[in-house]
């Protein structure tokens, strides 16, 4: 387990939060399509957070594309890095998500983010953020929709329907189990949203949420026990 110190010059206000957004923003790729799904890696990222002690654990996991087995795994603890602001969620996260990745032994190829990338008020979420920081492919695969508005998608798995903000496409409301709740993903950078579809239809085998998010989850969760009862 790695142990992560807030960077020097990390924002420390909403308008410093806001601006640092708005610079990073501007060199967000749209318009390459992003690796195959079912080859390399893909890597699933997650933090969980103890406000009371002002802890926070990321977990990364590495899984095998075609067979979804796990690679390689790491976490890393640190302090929050920044209040709890809705819209600035990632600078809460981005330190220790960071030192996850660069602890793990192998290429981490697609990371998925459990949040959002493009489906964001400001279009920067945390799998935008990431994926410029890092260079790396990065989609987001939240839970709920945000603020944003879908027709539900029919009830087979594999149907969607676009995640719009007025009449803009900012993601997509993909059924990944029959007659289940859809998940909602947008991109972050480096793929396209129809890739970033198939890879979370690839992710999703027997579960609504992906492997790379169920995995990451329970690894962040237990890494956050551990940091906490020492």
């Amino acid at each position: 387990m790695t142990t992560v110190r807030i960077p020097a010059g990390w924002p420390a206000t909403e308008e410093e939060a806001r601006a640092v957004q708005d610079e990073l923003r501007e060199r967000v790729v749209l318009d390459e399509p992003g690796p195959r799904p079912g080859t390399g890696h893909v890597t699933g990222v997650d933090v969980a957070y103890d406000d009371e002690r002002d802890v926070v654990a990321a977990a990364a996991v590495v899984l095998h594309a075609a067979t979804l087995e796990v690679v390689a795994e790491t976490t890393a603890v640190g302090r929050v890095s920044f209040p709890y602001v809705p819209g600035l969620l990632a600078f809460r996260e981005i330190p220790t998500v960071l030192a996850a990745l660069d602890a793990l032994p192998c290429p981490p190829g697609l990371v998925v983010c459990d949040g959002y990338g493009l489906a964001h008020p400001r279009r920067f979420g945390l799998a935008g953020h990431l994926g410029v920081l890092t260079g790396l492919p990065t989609i987001g695969v939240a839970k709920n929709p945000f603020t944003f508005t879908y027709d539900d998608p029919a009830p087979r798995r594999g149907s969607g329907s676009p995640l719009l903000a007025g009449t803009e496409e900012v993601g997509r409301a993909l059924r990944t189990r029959d007659a289940v709740k859809p998940v909602f993903v947008s991109v972050g950078h480096r793929v396209n949203l129809d890739n970033a579809c198939a890879h979370t239809l690839a992710l999703t085998p027997a579960y609504r949420l992906p492997e790379t998010t169920r995995r990451a989850d329970a690894l962040c969760r237990r890494a956050l026990r551990e940091a906490t009862t020492l």
